[in-house]
């Protein structure tokens, strides 16, 4: 009886074979029994964001969940200047996991154009912690900061900064100015947005409309007042 012979080794080919076989290169036959299936499927693990390359020794669901976390205090922030009548922005600082500085929009209510949420945050951490230089710390804010908040926090040499939903009117992390990439400053910052993006833009945008509605209502003419 005939036994087909293995024809991954040459030795067993027959002569008239051998032109043909020589014909294939290395790689093609390499190929043919042995697909790269191993690191296609690292490829498209890492593509899809299994890890986070910034972190490597923890997953991106536990850093999200760690930034969601503390971007819920800045919204609490943002609430309690609403509840004043200014604009609802918040910021909380956090430094090795502890919040050492927190503040909200106070614009209106102390008349000072610097007092911003931000700004609030960044002297408070810095009176906290007994240094001007806020290193290892993680600034969250509801809105994109605006030029001011960002040459602060570059000054501040805060290394990474979280924020909500984007300011395109003022916004220097990207909307107008990308304060955060910029090479001529010294100091560079990692920056994340949209961390909570809708419950910051409907914090805002409620605001405004309960404003907008209010203003109507005061230029309606009083009762009677047509008739004199």
């Amino acid at each position: 009886m005939f036994h087909r012979p293995q024809l991954c080794h040459p030795q067993w080919l027959p002569p008239h074979f051998l032109v043909v076989f020589t014909r294939f290169s290395c790689y093609q036959f390499h190929s043919i029994i042995r697909p790269r299936k191993a690191s296609s499927d690292r490829q498209a693990k890492h593509s899809h964001g299994l890890w986070n390359t910034t972190q490597k020794l923890f997953p991106v669901s536990f850093a999200d969940t760690q930034d969601r976390a503390f971007m819920q205090q800045a919204l609490a922030e943002a609430e309690a200047a609403a509840r004043l009548g200014e604009v609802p922005i918040g910021a909380v600082l956090v430094h090795q996991g502890a919040v050492v500085g927190r503040g909200y929009n106070l614009r209106e209510t102390s008349n000072d154009p610097t007092t911003h949420a931000e700004m609030v945050a960044i002297r408070q951490a810095a009176a906290a912690l007994g240094s001007w230089r806020l290193n290892d710390c993680t600034l969250y804010v509801t809105l994109e900061p605006c030029v001011m908040c960002m040459g602060a926090i570059i000054l501040a040499r805060v290394p990474r900064l979280v924020y909500g939903c984007r300011d395109p009117r003022v916004g220097a992390v990207g909307s107008i100015y990308d304060f955060s990439r910029d090479d001529r400053f010294n100091h560079r910052v990692e920056v994340t947005e949209g961390v909570l993006a809708s419950e910051c833009s409907e914090l805002l945008s409620g605001f405004f409309r309960l404003l907008r509605a209010r203003k109507k209502e005061e230029r309606k003419p009083l009762s009677g007042e047509g008739d004199q």
